[in-house]
């Protein structure tokens, strides 16, 4: 689980926020409360759906594989995707598609290096832990993805990596580890996009 925290603190107060699989809108109501923020949730979960109305959220049911068509261009200051992606049959068409809602991007994945992952695949076992809780056969996660292979996309697709974040799950490992063993070391990732521009 990634603290509401950390993702608001790269939020401005007042933005703008289209959350992409809101789940039961905690984050929207997070930053609505502590950031002044405007937010907007997207989930294909009816149970979610009724929990964000219970929350007060804007929200829409609807599914993320097939875009974001109506949503206008740059119409939302961030746009958030936060353990999604591992779930997203066209992770290219979606991040491009928040790249043009959003003039900031954010996604956060589980990362399917981390060594405790590692060690489950080398004794024969599907890799488990709290950024990933389920059994093989009930999983929703069609993608695995590793920090290297993540950046490898966004360079492939051009993309400028604004900030970097590994998550290690506590704050003295996010402050004693090194960045360059981010994909061996951290249980999840944060990365904030944008654009390159010409």
């Amino acid at each position: 689980m990634i603290q509401h925290s950390m993702l608001s603190h790269y939020i401005s107060e007042k933005s703008k926020v289209l959350d992409l699989g809101c789940g039961n809108g905690d984050l929207l109501k997070y930053l609505m409360a502590e950031k002044k923020c405007i937010g907007y949730g997207i989930d294909i979960e009816m149970k979610n759906i009724v929990s964000c109305i219970e929350k007060k959220i804007d929200v829409f049911q609807g599914d993320l594989n097939d875009g974001l068509q109506g949503f206008s261009d740059q119409s939302y200051d961030v746009v958030v995707l936060s353990l999604t992606l591992q779930q997203i049959k066209t992770p290219e068409f979606l991040i491009k598609e928040m790249l043009r809602v959003g003039k900031k991007v954010m996604i956060t994945f589980p990362n399917f290096a981390h060594f405790k992952c590692r060690l489950q695949f080398l004794f024969g076992k599907a890799p488990k832990n709290k950024s990933l809780p389920y059994e093989w056969y009930n999983t929703p996660n069609i993608r695995v993805i590793t920090v290297k292979d993540f950046k490898k996309l966004c360079q492939d697709m051009g993309l400028k990596i604004e900030t970097e974040i590994p998550l290690y799950g506590t704050a003295f490992m996010e402050k004693i580890m090194p960045k360059c063993l981010s994909n061996l070391c951290c249980e999840n990732a944060l990365f904030i996009l944008k654009k390159e521009t010409l």
